[in-house]
């Protein structure tokens, strides 16, 4: 019997086969190895870039039914309504085929539109007529069951997704083997599914396999597996295991080069998202050598005042905000400012090339002011802030840039927050079986950039843990503070809200340990502001 999972547990599509449902039946004929959760979840976590699809994206249903995994970080989006209910009527003179293809044709309208919720119903729609059409074992099936995961997937209904890629894959497995290419969409679609439910050490698994079909069936140095492992780094990184993301980068670089080993330029773009990903694992050196790469490409293949240097050049000026805390303080001092250089090599070409739009002029002399409030260079900053104001000014498109970017503050940097109360193992536990908890910090941003008068509530209030982490966090980040045209303004009642995941059993433990009742926390400090001169 296949089931089709509906979006909630207690709402599926039942529909009658002799398909066998042993979601626990796989034993790769290679050596997985299974994940120990020892360490807390303290690492940012870079979003997965794996192939987006929609509208344009997408071929005939009849060449190409499978739509490519996406970034499975969505808003959760409230449950259809029923088929049945939705179901809008069909011309009864044509044929099942062509109500099937006008209904894809819908789906894939309704996803490039990205009305989630149509488009869910949509992909059920599709899979009644393909089994109507083809039977439920068939490889139509298949990829109608992956469609509607990710689908679902896109729509947060992760449950729901992991069961209809699982039922994808066997169905793939029965008709074909273990080790066909039609495995790999559907088990990379699993993987980021159990990903973004909490599960990296299930989505390891999944990807280690759909990585090898590939090898199988592509050889061991195909360059479609890059999405694959740059998935797999993620989930290392999601368990904390640094050490393994690294090694997994490590070898999606040796496969960038290989496979762009006579076009340089076309490396660039993997270069720059190896950096983002040295980034996220804290390997920050690394990160700069990386970028300096890249401009030394750009600069060998189209000299050093092309426009494509102006984007490495700021994002190597920015990883200067985050300090190598092995190097000694002294070090540190001086890697604090050496980011100016860059930023203002960026602005200069950005100023000097008539070709570009106003805002990559805008953005370049944006980066280099923030530096300026970064290293407290204030009378720098405030210059150009005022240059900005003014060329901001001109014209509604470049007004409403203004009010985004100037008239509000915006942080330079963040560091990613726990999503648990708790490490280890358990952070496999699926979101939906959690409490959520918040933490509510009350601030100010100063002229300068910095942040005062900070005040945290926790919510639970026995969660004093969480709290002094999301109080540290926000002490400190450094802001480009809110411009006017009289200069950089104080900004008065901001409020940042943390929301977090945590076990009602430690909170029960918490509780009994403070036998008597506890007030929520006022936070570590009531800053005045009296360090700093306004």
């Amino acid at each position: 019997m296949v089931r089709i999972a509906a979006g909630t547990a207690p709402r599926t599509i039942t529909v009658r086969s002799g398909l066998k449902n042993d979601r626990n039946s796989y034993k790769p004929g290679y050596r997985t190895h299974h994940a120990s959760m020892t360490k807390p979840l303290k690492y940012f976590v870079l979003l997965v870039a794996v192939s987006a699809f929609g509208a344009s994206h997408a071929q005939e249903y009849e060449e190409d039914s499978e739509a490519s995994p996406i970034d499975q970080v969505v808003p959760v989006a409230d449950e259809p309504s029923e088929v049945a209910e939705a179901d809008e009527a069909i011309d009864d003179d044509r044929t099942l085929d062509e109500q099937l293809a006008a209904e894809f044709e819908r789906y894939r309208r309704l996803l490039g539109e990205d009305a989630l919720d149509e488009a869910d119903v949509s992909a059920k729609r599709i899979v009644e007529m393909v089994i109507r059409l083809h039977g439920p074992r068939s490889l139509e099936t298949s990829k109608a069951l992956n469609n509607l995961a990710l689908v679902q997937s896109r729509n947060g209904q992760y449950d729901a997704a992991i069961q209809n890629f699982e039922s994808a894959v066997e169905i793939i497995e029965d008709a074909e083997d273990r080790l066909n290419a039609r495995l790999v969409n559907p088990l990379r679609g699993l993987g980021a599914a159990q990903l973004s439910s909490g599960r990296p050490d299930l989505a390891r698994r999944t990807f280690d396999r759909a990585t090898h079909i590939t090898h199988v069936n592509e050889g061991p140095h195909n360059i479609e597996q890059v999405e694959i492992l740059e998935a797999l780094a993620q989930a290392s990184l999601m368990m904390g295991e640094t050490d393994g993301a690294r090694a997994i980068l490590d070898r999606i670089h040796s496969l960038n080069v290989r496979h762009f080993a006579n076009d340089q330029l076309a490396l660039i773009p993997s270069l720059m998202r190896r950096a983002s990903w040295q980034h996220a694992a804290r390997y920050y050196n690394d990160e700069r050598a990386t970028y300096r790469r890249a401009i030394r490409i750009i600069e060998d293949k189209l000299g050093k005042t092309d426009p494509q240097l102006i984007l490495p050049l700021q994002k190597l000026g920015r990883s200067f905000y985050y300090l190598d805390m092995t190097q000694t303080e002294t070090s540190q001092r001086q890697m604090v400012t050496s980011g100016e250089t860059y930023f203002k090599r960026a602005l200069r070409i950005a100023e000097q090339a008539p070709e570009l739009h106003w805002r990559e002029v805008a953005d370049a002399k944006l980066a280099l002011a923030e530096n300026y409030t970064y290293v407290q260079s204030q009378n720098r900053a405030r210059r150009l802030y005022r240059e900005l104001w003014t060329f901001l000014s001109a014209d509604e498109e470049r007004l409403a840039y203004r009010a985004e970017n100037l008239e509000r503050p915006v942080p330079l940097f963040e560091d990613d927050l726990p999503r648990y109360a708790f490490g280890g193992a358990d952070a496999n536990t699926a979101t939906d079986d959690l409490p959520t908890g918040t933490i509510r910090v009350d601030y100010v941003v100063s002229p300068r950039g910095r942040v005062r008068n900070i005040r945290t509530e926790a919510f639970p209030p026995e969660f004093t843990d969480m709290q002094r982490m999301v109080h540290r966090e926000i002490r400190r980040r450094v802001y480009r503070p809110q411009i006017t045209e009289n200069g950089p303004q104080q900004s008065d009642n901001l409020v940042f809200e943390h929301r977090f995941f945590y076990r009602q059993a430690d909170l029960d433990a918490l509780r009994k340990e403070n036998e008597e009742p506890v007030q929520p926390s006022s936070g570590e400090s009531q800053d005045d502001g009296t360090d700093e001169q306004q």
